[in-house]
């Protein structure tokens, strides 16, 4: 995995206030830590940083720091639950050689069987791997497999230099029955049948 390279200014200002400011500014406030190190506030250019993330465990240099850059990892990403932009995000500083662990998309290709449909448990999956070196995805090859397969961490190819971070026996996909076209009509046409409506409570003679 390549590095992004990507320009950090110190951040003196805390706050809802000023982190509003930043993001108006089109930065994003951010926290590094790890190994032991003081947590760097900072803030990172937005457009940037939102298109270095669009990459899984996608690794920054972060330059422009007291003491020269550093090596991260995003570990928590903060969006507008409304719009999406980012409004936090914080960085472990990684060193080269160190093992981390990350989860990492499952891609899946292929077409299974006739008969068969695909029903996937885990679309990503925990490894353990050098921090510059981290996959971006684990691919699993489900082409022809027939119903009742079955697929379990302990089953997937890894990409060199990695190792499985997850429950070996967890599921991952299997392949199950399609439905038959009976089966889909009944669903799509099926009226459920009405509850009865109550009876009406008689009317009480008299006034008390």
């Amino acid at each position: 995995m390549s590095e992004v390279r990507i320009a950090a200014e110190p951040r003196t200002e805390f706050g809802k206030g000023p982190a509003r400011r930043a993001r108006r500014a089109g930065q994003v406030p951010a926290v590094l830590y790890g190994h032991g190190t003081d947590p760097k506030h900072i803030t990172l250019p937005g457009h940037e940083l939102m298109l270095a993330l669009k990459t899984a465990n996608v690794l920054l240099r972060v330059e422009g720091l007291e003491g020269g850059a550093e090596l991260a990892l995003p570990k928590d990403v903060q969006r507008d639950p409304l719009k999406g932009f980012l409004e936090h995000v914080d960085l472990l500083v990684v060193k080269s050689g160190e093992k981390v662990t990350v989860e990492v998309p499952v891609q899946v290709k292929g077409e299974v069987a006739p008969g068969g449909m695909l029903d996937q448990q885990l679309v990503q999956v925990a490894l353990e791997a050098e921090a510059t070196h981290l996959p971006e995805a684990v691919e699993v090859d489900v082409e022809g497999l027939q119903v009742g397969t079955q697929i379990l961490a302990k089953d997937l190819k890894l990409p060199e230099g990695s190792t499985l971070g997850a429950d070996e026996d967890a599921l991952v996909l299997h392949v199950v029955a399609a439905p038959t076209a009976e089966q889909i009509e009944a669903a799509t046409t099926g009226e459920v049948e009405a509850p009865a409506a109550e009876a009406e409570p008689a009317e009480q003679g008299g006034e008390e």
